[in-house]
């Protein structure tokens, strides 16, 4: 899939999702490979993070970001250029928030992430760098045709999120639509930005879509997609 751009007064912000074509990026994939995977997509310094379904986030700088590499979070926020923000998913939905001022942000945000308050972290962490979100770009990720979930967690998400949460299987099974979930957490952060698709083709779930994605729910795979966000002035 192709690097894609969007320009503003401060640059232009680039984004991509790796497919499964572009192998694996799960952080623990054998280093020499995953390194020249990373330098293929874009040859700057990368940031990653030891995923744990949570809220924490790091702001990363040109001075911290070797440091920062493999720290447990679920986001990332920079203000300066050519810095590769980045994480990892098979499922669970990364987000891209493109801010005023050449500020971006990226969240890992599964239901757990979410539920944790991961999208409005990100969004404050943007807010004390002078930015608001202008553009919010969701990438590949599991459907709710595809993403049965149980009624106590269900309920529990509907009655934080709102009942637009709940959906359907393909075969009629109570689901979670994670997309609804993460529209629901922008709106509760002050963050108007519609959610737009990374992709222009209509293939983003990652559990139907067996010959693009990897997907741990459907296939059980431990291979990851990267998602990446950076600047460049």
């Amino acid at each position: 899939m192709a690097s894609r751009g969007l320009q503003d007064e401060h640059g232009t912000v680039w984004h991509h999702t790796t497919t499964r074509d572009e192998g694996d990026f799960s952080i623990d994939a054998e280093p020499t490979g995953l390194a020249a995977r990373r330098r293929a997509v874009v040859d700057l310094p990368w940031v990653w993070l030891r995923q744990v379904h949570g809220a924490d986030l790091v702001v990363v700088t040109s001075g911290n970001a070797s440091d920062l590499r493999g720290t447990e979070a679920d986001a990332l926020v920079t203000a300066e250029p050519n810095l590769v923000l980045a994480v990892q998913t098979a499922d669970c939905v990364p987000v891209e928030l493109h801010g005023t001022n050449g500020v971006v942000g990226l969240a890992h945000a599964g239901w757990r992430s979410i539920e944790a308050g991961v999208i409005e972290r990100t969004v404050e962490a943007m807010a004390a760098l002078g930015s608001y979100p202008a553009v919010t770009t969701i990438g590949p990720h599991i459907g709710p045709e595809c993403y049965e979930f149980g009624a106590t967690d269900l309920d529990r998400l509907a009655a934080r999120f709102g009942d637009g949460v709940r959906s359907t299987t393909s075969d009629g099974r109570a689901s979670l639509d994670l997309v609804r979930m993460v529209r629901a957490a922008l709106h509760r952060a002050g963050a108007g930005a519609e959610p737009q698709t990374s992709d222009p083709w209509p293939a983003n779930c990652t559990a139907c879509h067996a010959d693009r994605w990897f997907s741990h729910r459907a296939r059980g795979e431990t291979e990851r997609m990267a998602t990446v966000v950076w600047r460049e002035p």
